[in-house]
């Protein structure tokens, strides 16, 4: 199964979808599939992380949900088709959903993500260069995720280090990779700090607890498609 197919099971099953998820929880999807459809098609990369936060939001579905059954599949794909594909699809399935629905503003919902994320444990900006200096990588690497604060400037998620004082976590950096955290931090930042049904809690809290690798194939599943 494609995205496109997805797309075309998600508009076949909208109205169960609407009723499985909760008000915020179906305005952050309407979200990220709008920002899949006002994606440029040629833009590759740009397309594959807009089709990462549609699925991401998608998986507080039941686990019997045929949506979820679908993202749950081996067969499940990355990108077979061109990317005009994608989006079209994501065009034409905004319009199979527009009719009014009782949900809150999705500007609204992703303000409200944001603020979550920013309250978790952080470091700000002169502590991260420290840390990766004595670590011996220079600057910060790119790889970090750095959430913009206009209150208390950039923020640094505190997981992303080893212990009180230590540097970044080598499997954190090769995830930030994978999530394209240097180009879309806020959606690498809820993968890391929300739960995942097929890790079984939030991957940050399972850090040092779950092989490195798993970690990496969870997050290279969902980029590629399985998750």
């Amino acid at each position: 199964m494609n995205p496109e197919q997805l797309l075309a099971l998600v508009g076949e099953h909208r109205d169960s979808i609407r009723e499985s998820l909760d008000d915020e929880q179906y305005a952050l999807f309407l979200a990220r599939l709008g920002a899949l459809a006002e994606t440029a098609e040629e833009d590759n990369k740009a397309v594959l992380r807009a089709l990462k936060g549609v699925k991401h939001a998608l998986i507080p579905l039941p686990f019997d949900h045929p949506v979820y059954l679908a993202l749950d599949s081996p067969r499940f794909a990355g990108p077979a088709t061109e990317p005009t594909d994608a989006v079209a699809g994501a065009r034409s399935l905004l319009v199979r959903l527009s009719e009014p629905q009782p949900v809150p503003d999705p500007a609204a919902i992703i303000r409200s993500v944001q603020a979550r994320l920013r309250a978790e444990p952080a470091l700000d900006h002169p502590v991260v260069d420290a840390r990766c200096h004595s670590s011996g990588l220079g600057a910060p690497p790119p790889e970090l995720i750095r959430l913009d604060d206009t209150e208390h400037g950039d923020r640094y998620p505190a997981f992303q280090f080893a212990g009180a004082a230590g540097g970044p976590i080598p499997v954190v950096l090769r995830v930030n990779r994978i999530l394209l955290a240097d180009t879309d931090p806020w959606g690498a930042a809820d993968w890391w700090l929300s739960g995942n049904v097929w890790l079984g809690g939030k991957p940050a809290a399972l850090l040092g607890e779950l092989p490195d690798e798993q970690l990496v194939g969870a997050a290279t599943a969902l980029v590629e498609g399985d998750r």
